[in-house]
Protein backbone atom coordinates (compact mmCIF):
# COMPACT_ATOMS: atom_id res chain seq x y z
CA UNK A 1 0.00 0.00 0.00
CA UNK A 2 1.20 3.28 -0.95
CA UNK A 3 0.33 6.33 1.59
CA UNK A 4 0.74 9.60 -0.24
CA UNK A 5 1.30 13.19 1.18
CA UNK A 6 1.52 16.67 -0.31
CA UNK A 7 3.50 19.44 1.43
CA UNK A 8 1.73 22.79 0.58
CA UNK A 9 4.72 25.33 -0.28
CA UNK A 10 5.55 28.46 -1.74
CA UNK A 11 4.71 28.54 -5.60
CA UNK A 12 7.76 27.08 -7.69
CA UNK A 13 8.37 26.82 -11.28
CA UNK A 14 9.53 22.95 -10.66
CA UNK A 15 7.60 19.75 -9.26
CA UNK A 16 8.94 16.95 -7.08
CA UNK A 17 8.03 13.29 -5.83
CA UNK A 18 9.51 11.19 -3.97
CA UNK A 19 8.90 7.49 -2.84
CA UNK A 20 10.28 5.98 0.29
CA UNK A 21 10.05 2.42 0.60
CA UNK A 22 10.51 1.22 3.82
CA UNK A 23 13.83 -1.17 4.21
CA UNK A 24 17.22 -0.53 2.47
CA UNK A 25 20.16 -2.93 2.60
CA UNK A 26 18.59 -4.51 5.89
CA UNK A 27 16.64 -6.32 4.48
CA UNK A 28 19.41 -7.75 2.61
CA UNK A 29 19.51 -11.27 3.28
CA UNK A 30 22.15 -13.59 4.67
CA UNK A 31 25.01 -14.19 1.76
CA UNK A 32 23.09 -11.78 -0.65
CA UNK A 33 24.54 -8.67 0.70
CA UNK A 34 24.02 -5.78 -1.71
CA UNK A 35 21.01 -7.26 -3.52
CA UNK A 36 18.73 -4.63 -2.88
CA UNK A 37 21.51 -1.69 -3.95
CA UNK A 38 21.13 -4.39 -7.45
CA UNK A 39 17.34 -4.51 -7.45
CA UNK A 40 17.36 -0.55 -6.96
CA UNK A 41 18.71 0.17 -9.82
CA UNK A 42 17.12 -2.44 -12.01
CA UNK A 43 14.16 -0.78 -11.05
CA UNK A 44 15.18 2.56 -12.87
CA UNK A 45 16.06 0.87 -15.74
CA UNK A 46 12.96 0.01 -17.34
CA UNK A 47 9.20 -0.42 -16.96
CA UNK A 48 5.87 -0.72 -18.23
CA UNK A 49 5.79 0.77 -21.62
CA UNK A 50 10.20 1.58 -21.48
CA UNK A 51 13.29 -0.32 -21.92
CA UNK A 52 16.17 0.96 -20.55
CA UNK A 53 16.90 3.13 -23.36
CA UNK A 54 13.73 4.81 -24.02
CA UNK A 55 13.14 5.52 -20.18
CA UNK A 56 16.21 7.49 -20.09
CA UNK A 57 15.15 9.57 -23.15
CA UNK A 58 12.02 9.89 -22.58
CA UNK A 59 12.86 11.60 -19.08
CA UNK A 60 16.05 13.34 -20.36
CA UNK A 61 13.87 14.95 -23.51
CA UNK A 62 11.58 17.14 -21.10
CA UNK A 63 14.98 17.90 -19.07
CA UNK A 64 13.78 16.21 -15.91
CA UNK A 65 15.77 13.71 -13.49
CA UNK A 66 15.22 10.20 -12.02
CA UNK A 67 17.33 9.85 -8.65
CA UNK A 68 17.64 6.71 -6.40
CA UNK A 69 19.74 5.65 -3.55
CA UNK A 70 19.57 2.93 -1.34
CA UNK A 71 19.80 3.39 2.57
CA UNK A 72 20.21 1.19 5.44
CA UNK A 73 16.73 1.05 5.77
CA UNK A 74 15.02 2.42 3.51
CA UNK A 75 15.08 3.05 -0.59
CA UNK A 76 14.43 6.42 -2.06
CA UNK A 77 13.59 6.85 -5.98
CA UNK A 78 12.39 10.57 -6.96
CA UNK A 79 11.37 12.39 -10.38
CA UNK A 80 11.75 16.14 -10.91
CA UNK A 81 10.45 18.05 -13.19
CA UNK A 82 9.61 21.47 -14.66
CA UNK A 83 5.59 21.96 -13.45
CA UNK A 84 4.24 21.75 -17.10
CA UNK A 85 5.59 18.54 -17.65
CA UNK A 86 4.99 16.83 -14.34
CA UNK A 87 1.69 15.22 -15.04
CA UNK A 88 3.61 13.17 -18.24
CA UNK A 89 6.24 12.03 -15.68
CA UNK A 90 4.80 11.83 -12.25
CA UNK A 91 3.03 8.06 -13.27
CA UNK A 92 6.32 6.70 -13.94
CA UNK A 93 7.33 6.12 -10.45
CA UNK A 94 3.92 3.98 -10.30
CA UNK A 95 5.59 2.25 -13.61
CA UNK A 96 8.97 1.93 -11.94
CA UNK A 97 7.92 0.65 -7.91
CA UNK A 98 5.24 -2.01 -9.45
CA UNK A 99 5.72 -2.68 -13.25
CA UNK A 100 9.43 -2.86 -13.57
CA UNK A 101 10.92 -4.75 -16.48
CA UNK A 102 13.67 -6.56 -14.38
CA UNK A 103 15.51 -7.06 -17.68
CA UNK A 104 18.33 -10.01 -16.84
CA UNK A 105 20.36 -8.15 -19.52
CA UNK A 106 20.13 -4.93 -17.40
CA UNK A 107 21.16 -7.42 -14.26
CA UNK A 108 23.95 -8.50 -15.35
CA UNK A 109 25.05 -4.67 -16.59
CA UNK A 110 24.22 -3.67 -13.00
CA UNK A 111 26.02 -6.72 -10.89
CA UNK A 112 28.81 -5.99 -13.33
CA UNK A 113 28.76 -2.41 -12.55
CA UNK A 114 28.52 -3.09 -8.35
CA UNK A 115 30.99 -5.32 -8.32
CA UNK A 116 33.48 -2.46 -9.68
CA UNK A 117 31.93 0.32 -7.24
CA UNK A 118 32.81 -2.22 -4.75
CA UNK A 119 36.46 -2.62 -5.97
CA UNK A 120 37.06 1.07 -6.29
CA UNK A 121 35.72 1.95 -2.63
CA UNK A 122 38.57 -0.77 -1.18
CA UNK A 123 40.97 1.81 -2.84
CA UNK A 124 40.18 4.43 -0.64
CA UNK A 125 41.59 3.90 2.60
CA UNK A 126 38.54 5.80 4.39
CA UNK A 127 36.49 3.60 3.55
CA UNK A 128 38.52 0.45 4.21
CA UNK A 129 38.71 2.21 8.00
CA UNK A 130 35.40 3.10 8.21
CA UNK A 131 34.15 -0.46 7.32
CA UNK A 132 36.46 -2.03 9.96
CA UNK A 133 34.85 0.43 12.80
CA UNK A 134 31.67 -0.41 12.03
CA UNK A 135 32.48 -4.49 12.14
CA UNK A 136 33.36 -3.67 15.78
CA UNK A 137 30.83 -1.21 16.51
CA UNK A 138 27.71 -3.40 14.94
CA UNK A 139 29.27 -7.03 14.46
CA UNK A 140 26.12 -8.66 12.79
CA UNK A 141 23.87 -5.73 12.44
CA UNK A 142 23.07 -4.74 9.65
CA UNK A 143 24.74 -1.61 10.13
CA UNK A 144 27.82 -3.20 10.31
CA UNK A 145 28.11 -3.35 6.25
CA UNK A 146 28.21 -1.31 3.07
CA UNK A 147 24.74 -0.76 1.13
CA UNK A 148 26.60 -1.55 -1.93
CA UNK A 149 27.18 -5.01 -0.54
CA UNK A 150 30.14 -7.09 -0.49
CA UNK A 151 32.02 -8.79 -3.92
CA UNK A 152 31.77 -12.50 -2.39
CA UNK A 153 27.95 -11.84 -2.25
CA UNK A 154 27.19 -9.90 -5.45
CA UNK A 155 29.05 -12.38 -7.50
CA UNK A 156 26.79 -15.22 -6.23
CA UNK A 157 23.37 -13.36 -6.38
CA UNK A 158 21.43 -14.42 -9.32
CA UNK A 159 19.17 -13.26 -11.91
CA UNK A 160 16.32 -15.83 -9.85
CA UNK A 161 17.46 -14.04 -6.94
CA UNK A 162 16.28 -10.51 -7.78
CA UNK A 163 12.81 -11.79 -8.80
CA UNK A 164 12.24 -13.02 -5.19
CA UNK A 165 13.82 -9.73 -3.85
CA UNK A 166 11.36 -7.92 -5.62
CA UNK A 167 8.35 -9.93 -4.57
CA UNK A 168 9.43 -9.07 -1.05
CA UNK A 169 10.25 -5.79 -2.14
CA UNK A 170 5.89 -5.43 -3.20
CA UNK A 171 5.10 -6.11 0.35
CA UNK A 172 7.26 -2.99 2.40
CA UNK A 173 5.99 -0.09 2.91
CA UNK A 174 6.01 2.82 0.68
CA UNK A 175 5.52 6.75 1.08
CA UNK A 176 4.97 9.24 -1.13
CA UNK A 177 5.47 13.41 -0.95
CA UNK A 178 5.32 16.01 -3.45
CA UNK A 179 4.87 19.73 -3.97
CA UNK A 180 2.60 19.41 -6.58
CA UNK A 181 -1.52 19.79 -5.63
CA UNK A 182 -2.13 16.93 -8.60
CA UNK A 183 -0.65 14.53 -6.72
CA UNK A 184 -3.61 13.35 -3.99
CA UNK A 185 -2.59 12.75 -0.29
CA UNK A 186 -2.64 14.07 3.12
CA UNK A 187 -1.82 17.56 3.87
CA UNK A 188 1.34 17.07 6.30
CA UNK A 189 0.15 20.70 7.69
CA UNK A 190 -3.27 18.95 8.65
CA UNK A 191 -1.45 15.45 9.72
CA UNK A 192 -2.49 13.47 13.48
CA UNK A 193 -0.05 11.52 13.97
CA UNK A 194 1.95 11.56 17.47
CA UNK A 195 5.50 11.16 17.65
CA UNK A 196 6.69 7.86 20.24
CA UNK A 197 9.81 8.51 21.39
CA UNK A 198 11.89 5.53 22.11
CA UNK A 199 13.83 5.45 25.47
CA UNK A 200 17.15 4.52 24.15
CA UNK A 201 19.40 2.15 27.44
CA UNK A 202 23.50 2.13 27.83
CA UNK A 203 24.85 0.52 24.63
CA UNK A 204 26.13 -3.42 25.62
CA UNK A 205 29.70 -2.84 24.67
CA UNK A 206 32.81 -4.75 25.86
CA UNK A 207 34.82 -2.98 28.38
CA UNK A 208 37.76 -4.61 27.60
CA UNK A 209 39.88 -1.84 24.71
CA UNK A 210 41.00 -4.89 22.93
CA UNK A 211 37.73 -5.53 21.75
CA UNK A 212 36.87 -2.04 20.64
CA UNK A 213 40.17 -1.27 18.56
CA UNK A 214 40.73 -2.70 15.13
CA UNK A 215 43.64 -1.22 12.52
CA UNK A 216 44.33 -1.92 9.03
CA UNK A 217 48.30 -1.71 7.83
CA UNK A 218 48.42 0.31 5.41
CA UNK A 219 51.54 1.55 3.60
CA UNK A 220 51.41 5.23 3.05
CA UNK A 221 51.73 8.32 4.74
CA UNK A 222 48.65 9.00 5.92
CA UNK A 223 47.25 7.68 9.40
CA UNK A 224 43.62 7.85 9.11
CA UNK A 225 41.72 7.80 12.99
CA UNK A 226 38.32 6.88 13.84
CA UNK A 227 36.60 6.47 17.53
CA UNK A 228 32.97 6.79 18.18
CA UNK A 229 30.05 4.59 19.33
CA UNK A 230 26.48 3.39 18.21
CA UNK A 231 24.34 5.78 19.95
CA UNK A 232 20.27 6.19 19.34
CA UNK A 233 17.59 6.48 16.52
CA UNK A 234 16.05 9.79 15.47
CA UNK A 235 12.98 8.72 17.14
CA UNK A 236 15.25 9.02 20.86
CA UNK A 237 14.88 12.00 22.85
CA UNK A 238 18.36 12.38 22.98
CA UNK A 239 18.45 12.48 19.58
CA UNK A 240 18.52 16.66 19.34
CA UNK A 241 21.24 16.74 22.76
CA UNK A 242 24.14 14.38 20.16
CA UNK A 243 23.41 16.98 17.70
CA UNK A 244 24.20 19.87 19.45
CA UNK A 245 27.53 18.21 20.34
CA UNK A 246 27.98 17.61 17.22
CA UNK A 247 27.68 21.41 16.03
CA UNK A 248 30.03 21.77 19.23
CA UNK A 249 33.13 19.41 17.42
CA UNK A 250 32.83 20.23 13.96
CA UNK A 251 30.21 22.56 12.41
CA UNK A 252 32.39 25.87 11.02
CA UNK A 253 35.50 26.95 12.39
CA UNK A 254 34.58 27.97 15.56
CA UNK A 255 34.38 23.77 16.05
CA UNK A 256 36.44 21.76 18.56
CA UNK A 257 37.87 19.59 16.41
CA UNK A 258 38.60 22.30 14.04
CA UNK A 259 40.54 24.53 16.56
CA UNK A 260 42.16 22.01 18.21
CA UNK A 261 43.77 20.08 14.81
CA UNK A 262 43.65 22.58 12.01
CA UNK A 263 43.92 26.29 13.83
CA UNK A 264 45.94 25.95 16.99
CA UNK A 265 48.03 22.71 15.74
CA UNK A 266 47.77 22.51 11.60
CA UNK A 267 47.90 18.98 11.53
CA UNK A 268 45.39 17.29 10.19
CA UNK A 269 43.98 17.99 6.60
CA UNK A 270 40.40 15.86 6.76
CA UNK A 271 38.06 16.04 9.79
CA UNK A 272 34.50 15.98 11.21
CA UNK A 273 32.09 14.10 12.43
CA UNK A 274 29.50 11.42 11.06
CA UNK A 275 26.28 11.29 12.54
CA UNK A 276 23.25 10.25 10.01
CA UNK A 277 19.95 9.85 10.41
CA UNK A 278 19.03 6.32 11.21
CA UNK A 279 15.69 4.22 12.53
CA UNK A 280 18.20 2.24 14.51
CA UNK A 281 20.93 2.92 16.97
CA UNK A 282 23.29 5.47 14.31
CA UNK A 283 26.88 5.56 14.25
CA UNK A 284 28.39 8.78 15.92
CA UNK A 285 31.53 9.19 14.22
CA UNK A 286 34.61 11.26 15.20
CA UNK A 287 37.28 11.08 12.04
CA UNK A 288 40.80 12.79 11.02
CA UNK A 289 43.64 11.90 8.63
CA UNK A 290 47.07 13.06 9.02
CA UNK A 291 50.74 11.97 7.96
CA UNK A 292 52.07 9.48 10.01
CA UNK A 293 55.16 12.16 11.53
CA UNK A 294 51.93 13.39 13.14
CA UNK A 295 49.67 10.49 14.45
CA UNK A 296 50.67 9.57 17.52
CA UNK A 297 50.72 13.40 18.52
CA UNK A 298 47.09 13.32 16.73
CA UNK A 299 45.72 10.30 18.82
CA UNK A 300 47.19 12.43 22.30
CA UNK A 301 45.51 15.57 21.15
CA UNK A 302 42.33 13.21 20.64
CA UNK A 303 42.70 11.30 23.68
CA UNK A 304 43.02 14.54 25.47
CA UNK A 305 39.63 15.75 23.96
CA UNK A 306 37.93 12.60 24.53
CA UNK A 307 38.47 12.60 28.47
CA UNK A 308 37.49 16.42 29.06
CA UNK A 309 34.43 15.77 27.74
CA UNK A 310 33.75 13.06 29.81
CA UNK A 311 34.43 14.77 32.94
CA UNK A 312 33.91 18.45 32.32
CA UNK A 313 30.22 20.12 31.26
CA UNK A 314 30.94 22.40 28.39
CA UNK A 315 30.53 26.30 29.80
CA UNK A 316 27.52 28.14 28.18
CA UNK A 317 29.42 30.29 25.86
CA UNK A 318 30.19 26.96 24.33
CA UNK A 319 26.35 25.73 24.17
CA UNK A 320 25.08 28.57 23.52
CA UNK A 321 26.71 29.02 20.36
CA UNK A 322 26.30 24.82 19.53
CA UNK A 323 22.85 25.54 19.66
CA UNK A 324 22.93 28.63 17.25
CA UNK A 325 24.68 26.81 14.86
CA UNK A 326 22.88 23.63 14.83
CA UNK A 327 19.43 26.03 14.32
CA UNK A 328 21.60 27.49 11.69
CA UNK A 329 22.20 24.47 10.02
CA UNK A 330 18.46 23.43 10.08
CA UNK A 331 18.00 26.86 8.14
CA UNK A 332 20.23 25.57 5.48
CA UNK A 333 18.68 22.34 5.29
CA UNK A 334 15.41 23.37 4.51
CA UNK A 335 17.07 25.71 1.19
CA UNK A 336 16.37 22.83 -0.77
CA UNK A 337 12.96 21.50 -1.41
CA UNK A 338 14.54 18.20 -2.72
CA UNK A 339 16.24 17.86 1.12
CA UNK A 340 12.49 18.60 2.68
CA UNK A 341 10.44 16.54 0.39
CA UNK A 342 13.17 13.43 1.52
CA UNK A 343 13.98 14.25 4.99
CA UNK A 344 9.76 14.62 5.58
CA UNK A 345 8.91 11.43 3.89
CA UNK A 346 11.93 9.45 5.62
CA UNK A 347 10.67 10.66 9.59
CA UNK A 348 6.84 9.59 8.45
CA UNK A 349 7.93 6.31 7.94
CA UNK A 350 9.94 5.82 10.83
CA UNK A 351 6.69 6.78 12.62
CA UNK A 352 7.39 10.22 13.15
CA UNK A 353 5.75 13.86 12.75
CA UNK A 354 7.66 16.00 10.97
CA UNK A 355 8.23 18.70 12.73
CA UNK A 356 8.52 22.54 11.86
CA UNK A 357 11.74 24.10 12.64
CA UNK A 358 10.22 26.26 15.41
CA UNK A 359 9.40 23.48 17.22
CA UNK A 360 13.18 22.18 16.99
CA UNK A 361 14.41 25.00 18.16
CA UNK A 362 12.48 24.98 21.09
CA UNK A 363 13.93 21.82 21.87
CA UNK A 364 16.84 22.75 21.33
CA UNK A 365 16.73 25.76 23.89
CA UNK A 366 15.81 23.60 26.80
CA UNK A 367 18.86 21.01 26.39
CA UNK A 368 21.15 22.03 29.23
CA UNK A 369 25.20 21.92 29.33
CA UNK A 370 24.41 18.49 31.98
CA UNK A 371 22.09 17.16 29.57
CA UNK A 372 25.16 16.99 27.11
CA UNK A 373 27.77 15.75 29.54
CA UNK A 374 25.24 13.16 31.02
CA UNK A 375 24.93 11.93 27.09
CA UNK A 376 28.81 11.77 26.44
CA UNK A 377 28.97 9.33 29.85
CA UNK A 378 26.43 7.39 28.49
CA UNK A 379 27.92 6.42 24.61
CA UNK A 380 31.33 7.88 24.95
CA UNK A 381 33.17 6.46 28.04
CA UNK A 382 34.26 3.53 26.12
CA UNK A 383 34.25 4.43 22.87
CA UNK A 384 35.68 2.44 19.58
CA UNK A 385 38.38 2.78 17.66
CA UNK A 386 39.68 2.23 13.97
CA UNK A 387 42.86 2.92 12.32
CA UNK A 388 44.52 2.93 8.94
CA UNK A 389 47.97 3.82 8.56
CA UNK A 390 51.36 2.14 8.94
CA UNK A 391 51.48 -1.23 11.40
CA UNK A 392 54.23 0.11 14.10
CA UNK A 393 52.09 3.37 14.45
CA UNK A 394 49.13 1.40 14.69
CA UNK A 395 50.70 -1.00 17.56
CA UNK A 396 51.81 2.34 19.53
CA UNK A 397 48.99 3.83 19.23
CA UNK A 398 46.98 0.49 20.28
CA UNK A 399 49.30 0.48 23.78
CA UNK A 400 47.90 4.57 24.63
CA UNK A 401 44.51 3.39 23.88
CA UNK A 402 44.41 0.17 26.02
CA UNK A 403 45.89 3.01 28.54
CA UNK A 404 43.22 5.72 28.06
CA UNK A 405 40.59 3.92 27.65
Amino acid sequence: MLKRYFLKTKKRNFSIASIWIKGGSDMDRINKKGINNILCSLLTRGCEGFDSFALSEYIESYGAELNQEVFEDGISISIKSLNEHFNKLFPLLNSIINKPILSEIEFKKVKKSSINLIKKDKENPFNLCFEKWKKIVYSSHPYAFNTIGNADDVSKITYEDILSEFNNFKTREKYLISNNPDVSGENLETLDQKTVEEKSGPQNYPLDPKYRFNYIDNVSNQTIIMIGNQTCSRRSSEYLTLKVLESYLSYGMSGALFKLFREKNGITYDLGVFNPIRIGNAPFLVYLSVSNTNALFAFELLSSLWQNLLLNPLIDSEVFLAKEKLKGSLLIGNQSLDEILQRKIQLISYGMKPTLNIDLNSKIDKISSLDILNLINKYFSKPFLSISGNKKICLEINKRWKKNF
